[in-house]
């Protein structure tokens, strides 16, 4: 397959990820379908892991990969791959952030009401094995958003695979702009004869 062909499907891929990391993202802001107040929502998600990192860092650089990749743009030469590959470091940028974030989301748990009417967040500084993520008996501790628990483990897993297949999908792009800033994309037959 072709470099430019291949940044473009990679680019066209992006697309639909970076979307689905920004409605996780949004609707983390809302668990259970309640709207909470500012405090009442876990410190992760101000963050906007899936908005910022899984989201707009990740639509720059799938434009200009899908740019690299169609015959006569600007973008489908050398200069044009290179300017492909800085940019999906930028895309491996904003994956990494989207997983960090996530990870840490998961690890300390959501902030909920324990049943004392103040907002906490009960699992944070667990050990491995007595992990809220092993443990589901420890999800009744949360009384208030009712399932805030899981809301918040099945939106910030989606976020953390969003974001390693985005980063999966960024990297192999960076190697193959290299490839075609060394090599060249390729030109189709109409082309070379031209030449």
């Amino acid at each position: 397959m072709c470099t430019g062909k291949c940044a473009k499907c990679t680019g066209d891929m992006l697309f639909p990820l970076g979307l689905l990391a920004v409605v996780a993202n949004i609707l983390l802001f809302f668990p259970n379908g309640e709207v909470l107040r500012t405090e009442e929502i876990t410190e992760q998600v101000w963050y906007f892991p899936g908005v910022i990192g899984g989201g707009l860092l990740m639509f720059l650089p799938a434009s200009i990969m899908r740019a690299a990749g169609v015959e006569g743009s600007c973008c489908a030469n050398r200069c044009g791959m290179m300017f492909a590959m800085v940019m999906s470091v930028v895309g491996v940028a904003g994956a990494l952030y989207c997983m960090v974030v996530s990870a840490i989301g998961l690890q300390n748990g959501p902030l909920c009401d324990t049943g004392n009417g103040e907002y906490n967040t009960p699992f944070i500084n667990q050990t491995t094995e007595e992990s809220y993520l092993f443990n589901q008996t420890l999800w009744t501790e949360c009384k208030n958003p009712q399932n805030v628990v899981l809301w918040n483990v099945v939106l910030f897993s989606i976020l953390l695979a969003l974001g390693t297949l985005e980063a999966v999908l960024s990297v192999s792009q960076v190697v193959n702009s290299l490839l075609g800033c060394l090599c060249g994309t390729c030109m189709s037959k109409r082309q070379a004869g031209m030449a």
